[in-house]
């Protein structure tokens, strides 16, 4: 068990705010010895030397080391982590102290008062950081007034999820148990954040003031960050680590089934085709394995239950249907079996672990220590060897988050996704039952655990997502239908359009239990199926924002106050949520609905299925079919730009050489970037990869689309954009082309060419336009809409 040692949570201070809103200094510390070098600012407190340096251009970072004491960062922090070239950055010595500054942030050392201030590029104040703490192993900082807090740790599966996302009191940064993410940060929507280096931390949430605690090294090792939540967590990723690109198939359907075989296996994905209900991924329980048996049981197929399964023969047969296999890993080791002798003989047993009787198998079991290399060397080895090399790429690690470790999934995940990486090209991917920041390095998905079936238990399901994606756990997901139970009808229905629009789509039951949509009558059936093709429909979009993840840390799914951090509306709303950039959805979540009302932050909007129009910054309320279910809450943001593609029954069915661009210009430019690559292999890692940016404007005349040129080595199947300007009918296009008089003959031609008419958005403009070459086509209307 991994342990932290607790440093006294007494406060020795005590900060306020006085009237005018500047951040008051705490008691004066002993600051001496101050120098400035390059980029940084160096000083003694006491015994402790402390430096306070640019980690980026919005990112100060300060460590205080005792002296004679070196200093290692622990696996929060990427191990290539290197500070981000600052251009135009200044430290300069000043009378009372020095001052750090960039472009996005200034930074006050007051020598005698014994702080540093921290202020945006505008000058507003930010916190002040208390110098003394530092030698007594806190980071204390006095802050403005009641500022909303996020972050630290997310929801246990049997913990409330009453407090939503905001976060008070006492909360202990730990990875947790049955779903819950944890991260030694913490971060408020009034413009900065903090990161400390630790295997855990206690954060002390106080009105005026943050205290953060029970650090596991003697340095104190912290990270002031200043910026929007989404720059926030953009500098979060360079700090902790960029989570690799996922296989695309893996953003597709995925089926987890505990209780099969192979002949039931054949014939669910026979049913998913003879049905056309779009399915990418396969995974299985404990089924797979040859659980509890000798001669590497928890790594190879059973071969009773799975007869093509150990030649790898099962694997090629459903490739060859679209669908991927992925199974279940377990931390733990049989240990009278060859391979639980081998454990012992080269120590790679967790410390102190004693034999118990596994739950499945009723024979003695131990677990597997992943903090050492050894171990995970072995542990991941074998899983190439058996598991891997004969069809398993998706796994499913279950139950490592028993031993109140920070590090054992993490380390369980990186044993896996390290030996993956040796083994070939192919990419990694991984569900988790808990995570630890840093955890995202190693194609690290998580899920919320075995929850309940039922509508309430499903609501529950919104917090713990945006609760996890605001530690830094982007891909999110979880057991639709839930896990223990059987859901109603209108439950699974309802479910599924809740997880076409999370991270990770997937569907799981417990023992026996089966999610495939037809075992839910025709209605619940029709309901799925539909919410399952849009987002099949979606791919381009998804798979954009996957990589805008990968590069920017802002993933798939964002909290509402992502975009409008200064909206208190928002602030703890865990209805409704941002998919990608342009789209709000906001599943229903309560059995016989009629109706349900949608805050909609600033802007305009326009529900995605009717069209209709709708000003932000007020709530909606909308009618819901109670009686077929197939209504999903979705808005479009004004200015967005979304592609979109035919529904294919799995994402590598067919080459797409056309892509549909649904356009609604704003006053405001605004732009999209859309993204390809091969979709399985880490080549887009050396620039083989398809990205073109596009943008739009609403004009006084009309409307402007362009296209930049495409960058990247990767040459997709793409020829064509279909771009639906909405809001515009024109009457001359620059550059557009030939003109045709309907859409049905535009569709007919085989070159550039534009056409204009209406759909349930409106008037709209409709122009085929070549990819990867850079141009720009300007509409010009009679009028405007």
């Amino acid at each position: 068990m991994k342990t932290w040692r607790l440093r006294s949570l007494a406060l020795a201070l005590a900060l306020c705010l006085p009237a005018t809103g500047v951040l008051a200094a705490p008691t004066t510390a002993a600051v001496s010895q101050v120098q400035v070098a390059g980029q940084a600012i160096h000083f003694k407190l006491g015994t402790e030397a402390v430096t306070v340096s640019l980690a980026g251009p919005g990112v100060v970072h300060v460590q205080a080391v005792p002296d004679g004491r070196a200093d290692t960062p622990t696996l929060v922090m990427a191990p290539d982590h290197q500070p981000l070239p600052t251009p135009h950055a200044q430290a300069t010595a000043a009378t009372d102290g020095a001052v750090l500054s960039t472009a996005r942030l200034k930074a006050t050392l007051n020598r005698a008062a014994g702080t540093l201030h921290l202020a945006n590029a505008q000058g507003k104040p930010l916190l002040t950081l208390d110098l003394a703490e530092l030698a007594q192993g806190r980071v204390t900082f006095a802050h403005a007034k009641d500022e909303p807090f996020y972050g630290i740790g997310s929801y246990t599966i049997d913990e409330s999820t009453a407090p939503g996302l905001l976060r008070t009191g006492e909360p202990v940064a730990m990875a947790g148990e049955q779903g819950h993410a944890g991260a030694p940060f913490v971060w408020t929507s009034a413009g900065y954040g903090v990161l400390v280096d630790s295997n855990g931390a206690v954060f002390h949430l106080q009105p005026r003031q943050v205290v953060v605690d029970g650090f596991s090294k003697l340095a104190v090792d912290a990270y002031l960050m200043v910026g929007a939540p989404k720059q926030l967590f953009a500098q979060l990723a360079q700090l902790s680590g960029h989570a690799p690109l996922f296989p695309k198939w893996s953003l597709g359907f995925i089926n987890t089934q505990w209780g099969i075989d192979e002949k039931e296996l054949v014939d669910i994905v026979d049913t998913y085709r003879q049905k056309r209900i779009p399915l990418d991924g396969f995974v299985i329980d404990f089924d797979w394995k040859a659980w509890g048996k000798d001669n590497y049981g928890e790594f190879r197929w059973n071969a009773k239950k799975f007869p093509d399964g150990p030649s790898g023969k099962l694997a090629h047969e459903m490739a060859q249907k679209g669908v991927h296999l992925g199974g279940i890993m377990k931390p733990r080791i049989h240990v009278d079996t060859v391979q639980g002798r081998y454990a012992t003989t080269h120590d790679l047993w967790l410390p102190g672990e004693r034999v118990s009787l596994d739950y499945f198998s009723h024979k003695p079991v131990k677990e597997v220590d992943f903090d050492k290399p050894a171990a995970r060397a072995w542990f991941g080895g074998n899983a190439i060897k058996y598991g891997f090399d004969k069809g398993m790429v998706g796994w499913w690690n279950d139950e490592a988050d028993t031993t109140l470790s920070n590090t054992q999934f993490m380390n369980m995940q990186r044993s896996l996704y390290v030996a993956q990486r040796k083994a070939g090209d192919v990419r990694a991917w991984s569900l988790n039952r808990n995570f630890w920041l840093g955890s995202q390095r190693y194609a690290y998905g998580m899920w919320s655990g075995d929850i309940h079936t039922g509508f309430a238990a499903m609501a529950r399901q919104r917090a713990r997502m945006l609760s996890a994606i605001n530690v830094g756990e982007a891909w999110w997901g979880m057991d639709g239908g839930g896990f223990k139970g059987h859901p109603s009808d209108e439950n699974y229905a309802r479910w599924i359009e809740f997880g076409a629009f999370t991270p990770i789509f997937r569907v799981h039951g417990t023992l026996g239990e089966k999610r495939q949509p037809w075992k839910y009558g025709p209605v619940a059936q029709k309901a799925a199926t539909r919410a399952i093709d849009l987002r099949y429909k979606l791919m381009p979009y998804i798979y954009s924002f996957a990589w805008h993840q990968h590069v920017a840390g802002v993933g798939l799914v964002r909290p509402l106050v992502f975009g409008w951090p200064h909206d208190a509306k928002v602030r703890n709303d865990v209805d409704a949520w941002m998919f990608g950039q342009w789209l709000l959805v906001s599943p229903v979540v309560k059995p016989g609905a009629t109706q349900k009302t949608v805050y909609l932050p600033a802007g305009t909007w326009t529900d995605w299925f009717s069209g209709k129009r709708y000003a932000g910054g007020q709530g909606v309320t909308l009618k819901i079919d109670s009686k077929t279910w197939q209504d999903i809450p979705l808005f479009i943001r004004q200015g967005a730009i979304i592609p979109t593609q035919p529904v294919l029954q799995y994402v590598h069915e067919k080459p797409v050489t056309t892509v549909s661009l649904d356009v609604f210009p704003s006053k405001q430019k605004t732009s999209f970037n859309y993204y390809a690559d091969d979709g399985d292999t880490y080549a887009y890692e050396h620039g083989d990869y398809y990205l073109q940016p596009m943008s739009t404007q609403r004009t006084t005349d009309g409307a402007r689309f362009s296209l930049a040129a495409a960058q990247g080595k990767y040459a997709p199947a793409l020829r064509w954009y279909v771009v639906k300007v909405h809001g515009v009918a024109a009457t001359a296009v620059a550059h557009g082309g030939q003109h045709y008089a309907t859409l049905a003959a535009l569709g007919k031609a085989d070159g550039a060419g534009w056409a204009t008419g209406h759909d349930r958005y409106g008037p709209v403009t409709w122009l085929r336009v070549p990819a990867r070459q850079a141009q720009s086509w300007q509409l010009q209307t009679a009028g405007d809409r």
